[in-house]
């Protein structure tokens, strides 16, 4: 496992800390499962989740590649 170092307002790090405590985790585990809901994954796990999701679609591989690059397009445009 990597370590990482991060600084911190001293009040925002005492926020996370409590938030830890009052969910009986760790700063680490805290932050874990944040980058979870933020969709923050690694390229294995990305790759996992567009092999899972082919196989359940009706979309030929270019129609795939298609609609993928249309929403990337989109969220460019809307940031």
């Amino acid at each position: 496992m990597s370590r990482l170092t991060i600084t911190l307002s001293e009040p925002r790090y005492r926020a996370l800390k409590e938030a830890a405590a009052q969910r009986n985790k760790t700063i680490g585990q805290l932050i874990d499962e944040s980058l979870d809901f933020y969709g923050i994954k690694s390229r294995e796990e990305a790759l996992d989740l567009v092999r899972r999701a082919r196989a359940c679609s009706a979309l030929s591989e270019a129609q795939s590649l298609t609609l993928a690059q249309e929403e990337v397009q989109a969220v460019r445009h809307a940031s």
